[in-house]
């Protein structure tokens, strides 16, 4: 092997060389050296010293100067700046590079080419800044990369166009921000074999994620071509969610999938006039409506970022490019987490918006909090300097090139980019909402109209008209004390789950399939089951919501499995209780193709419902999917902490017919532990309570039917809100459910909207014997807190009564 002294193989190098060659390059040789036995793949390549850089500098006369340059700098000035910025850079490209530095750079190439057989191997050429990828500072896209470079010439070239990207923009204020002397940070030039993914797929994967820090899941996006689109935000990838936990051989725990648009990808190219060597074209329809990767390689990808961070011992951002010649899959980056890695896990701040206003553009939500002001337009960096203090700012993309005049914005609203380009990860650092990827922000947002940006009500962001109010409350995990009772939450939106999970709690009282349906879905079953029969606009729209599926049929089994699985993985092993479809007759209408397949029904909360539904000839296919998507989250996800509920259970005969009717489509109760459960809401429940348990495992009372059955009270009818669960009436039939649960031996448990509404009733429940108490998320800490007294209160009075006697 040559020896040198300004070069170093990857195989020689690992994290200990940090100062030598920057966290990026030394990354990469710890990945090379140790876990390509693991069979992460990771291409192979060298670096140039820190030594080499000074050398460069000093051979040119640049040290002083630079530093002169910089001292000089008012940074608040962006126009400035820019203006020192480019000096800089100028005067490193006019530089030559030392003798000694380029003999070993060729060197290292022939030796490079020599190992794949090749005369002139095509490299990506990346920077590597000897402060940079810390586990305090992310660096994110300081400094640039160059992919496709071919040839001593031109490979020479491109490192000198590295060295100067030390001292872009953004790279001089990231360094002032951060409080790192400019002169004392040095740049590795890094030179790495390139994977073809011009030819296949390339981008993103954090292990966790990115908006709730949520440590159990990996979190991959997808687009065609070079990676370069994905990190830039030059387009919305695809993305997947993979469970860690259950991520075996055996087990495919995908709980999300999203279809990008991936309107554009980057390739290879021979543009001899402008001596680009890569450039951007439109992806065809076809293929923007498939995923970018198969599901065998979203596991694998996430197999290699768990050995990755088990390796590091530290969440990781990392980047993958699969090669469209062997169709092989490889890491070609990994630096630290740096947003939540370096926050205070046991502390947690929401955001809550007080009230709701038009909806004037959606997309990706980034920072999971909520901002307002009025809206700047800007489409060019050059007008960055026109965003004032507090303005929202709307641009069709951010890149890293932003970042000087980011962090005055109160929030940012792109058209294009997903939640892991360098500009999503700035705007989490700065602790900045950002919408990206809403397609048509700067066509519908004007200057000076005042809005408010909401990344608070899961993964989909929302700009409303207006300033609204909101609230934010920042909450000590840690400062609770858990209850006898189980305290419990109820959950419908997957896009939350992964936030609301760190909340002080011992399960999920109640999933409701409902906003699965509606939002993750949004067509009608039996419009999917009869696909092949429609016709028409109807037929048009649903082909385009069921890209990237199989098929309309796994489309609804898909995104019903994880949309289920979100929220079972998001609480494992707690239990997670899933109620199945209870959707009215009136709201299914509401469904795409709904219409079609609906009655009309005069009161429809007291009609075609429930678990009459399931075993009708109109509704059998359609819950036969649920039970199936139940069945792939359990077994394939391996998510067996997932118990199920049945709704509106009317007679004896009609649970015994739904639960064997359950088995017969592989959901048998007691088998891998799958345990029934009953809603109690209908008065017949608590009745013939003994009857009804000895088919299931429990009860969770849904107080707010049981108050409409108990009191002839419409729920829909505000001319009659008078009437509540405080009732006697209906306090005696929870009553009579509580105690024949106790006395069987069942679970029971309350998952209306009562004990979130009304202490006095969450009182009376402790005061009952109720094992559980499921509650809306933003009532679990005050809650707890009143079933805390209860129970001391409880235990006071006993020990006095055992005194006494």
């Amino acid at each position: 092997m040559a020896e040198f002294s300004y070069i170093r193989l990857f195989s020689q190098l690992g994290m200990n060389d940090v100062p030598l060659v920057g966290g990026k390059n030394a990354s990469l040789g710890e990945m090379f050296r140790e876990l390509t036995a693991q069979g992460v793949r990771v291409p192979n390549g060298f670096a140039t010293t820190a030594e080499a850089y000074y050398l460069y500098l000093d051979h040119n006369g640049l040290r002083e100067r630079i530093q002169d340059a910089l001292e000089q700098l008012d940074s608040t000035d962006v126009k400035a700046l820019a203006r020192t910025g480019e000096a800089i850079r100028g005067w490193i490209l006019d530089g030559e590079m030392p003798v000694p530095v380029a003999a070993e750079i060729e060197a290292a190439y022939r030796l490079l080419c020599q190992e794949i057989n090749t005369s002139e191997a095509d490299v990506a050429v990346r920077s590597s800044a000897t402060a940079e990828d810390l586990p305090d500072a992310s660096f994110a896209g300081q400094q640039e990369t160059y992919l496709n470079v071919s040839g001593v010439e031109q490979l020479q070239r491109t490192c000198k166009r590295v060295l100067a990207s030390l001292f872009t923009d953004r790279a001089i204020m990231y360094r002032i921000h951060k409080g790192f002397d400019h002169m004392s940070v040095a740049l590795s030039i890094g030179v790495q074999k390139m994977v073809r993914s011009d030819l296949a797929s390339s981008g993103v994967m954090f292990t966790l994620d990115t908006e709730s820090g949520f440590r159990d899941v990996v979190m991959i996006t997808a687009a065609y071509g070079l990676g370069e689109n994905v990190v830039q935000g030059a387009v919305n990838p695809d993305e997947f969610l993979v469970y860690k936990k259950t991520l075996t051989d055996n087990l495919r725990p995908i709980i999300r999938r999203q279809l990008g648009s991936k309107a554009l990808k980057m390739i290879y190219s021979d543009d001899g006039v402008t001596g680009n060597a890569t450039r951007n074209v439109e992806v065809r329809m076809q293929e923007r409506n498939r995923f970018a990767i198969t599901d065998e390689d979203v596991l694998q990808l996430a197999r290699y970022a768990l050995a990755i961070e088990q390796h590091y011992q530290r969440p990781m951002d990392i980047e993958w490019a699969k090669d469209g010649n062997s169709g092989e899959l490889f890491v070609v980056q990994a630096r630290p987490e740096t947003v939540h890695a370096n926050q205070d896990a046991a502390r947690q701040v929401t955001y809550t918006l007080k009230e709701k206003g038009r909806v004037l553009v959606e997309g990706k939500s980034v920072g999971a909090r909520i901002g307002s002001g009025q809206v700047r337009t800007v489409l060019d960096a050059s007008h960055m300097s026109d965003l004032q203090p507090g303005e929202v700012l709307v641009t069709d993309m951010t890149d890293p090139d932003w970042e000087p005049v980011m962090k005055v914005a109160s929030a940012i609203v792109t058209n294009r980019g997903g939640r892991v380009c360098h500009a999503a990860i700035i705007a989490r650092e700065l602790g900045i909402p950002a919408v990206v990827g809403t397609a048509n922000g700067t066509e519908v947002l004007e200057d000076g109209m005042a809005v408010t940006v909401s990344c608070a009500e899961g993964e989909t962001g929302v700009v409303y008209e207006g300033l609204l109010a909101f609230d934010s409350e920042e909450v000590d995990l840690t400062a609770l004390k858990r209850p006898a009772t189980h305290i419990m939450l109820i959950a419908g939106n997957p896009g939350r789950a992964l936030e609301v999970s760190r909340l002080s709690n011992d399960g999920v009282g109640l999933a409701r399939l409902e906003f699965i349906i509606s939002h993750g879905i949004g067509i009608h079953p039996r419009a999917l089951l009869e696909f092949d029969n429609l016709e028409g606009s109807l037929k048009t729209a649903i082909a385009a919501r069921i890209a990237g599926y199989e098929g309309p049929r796994e489309f609804y089994v898909e995104r019903l499995a994880e949309g289920i699985g979100t929220i079972a993985a998001a609480f494992y092993p707690k239990p997670v209780i899933v109620r199945m479809s209870d959707f009215k007759s009136n709201e299914y209408a509401k469904l795409l193709g709904g219409e079609h397949y609906e009655p009309q029904e005069e009161n429809p909360m007291l009609g075609f419902r429930g678990a009459s539904r399931y075993h009708s000839e109109q509704f059998a296919e359609c819950f036969l999917m649920e039970c199936e998507a139940v069945k792939k989250v359990r077994e394939q996800m391996g998510l067996v902490n997932l118990e199920t509920m049945l709704p509106f259970v009317r007679t004896v005969d009609e649970a015994r017919q739904v639960i064997e009717l359950m088995a017969t489509h592989g959901l048998k109760r007691g088998e891998q532990g799958l345990r029934i459960n009953l809603m109690c809401e209908i008065p017949a429940n608590a009745l013939l309570a003994d009857q009804f348990l000895e088919l299931c495992d429990g009860f969770s009372i849904g107080s707010n039917d049981l108050t409409q059955l108990t009191l002839g009270v419409d729920r829909d009818s505000g001319l009659l809100s008078q009437f509540d669960e405080r009732n006697e009436a209906v306090t005696r039939l929870m009553e009579m459910a509580i105690r024949a649960c106790n006395a069987n031996n069942k679970y029971i448990g309350i998952c209306g909207q009562a004990p979130s509404d009304f202490p006095e009733i969450t009182r009376w429940l402790v005061e009952q014997g109720i094992q559980s108490i499921a509650l809306n998320p933003d009532s679990v800490l005050k809650m707890t807190q009143l079933v805390q007294e209860v129970e001391a209160g409880l235990a006071a009075q006993a020990s006095s009564s055992s005194q006494r006697a």
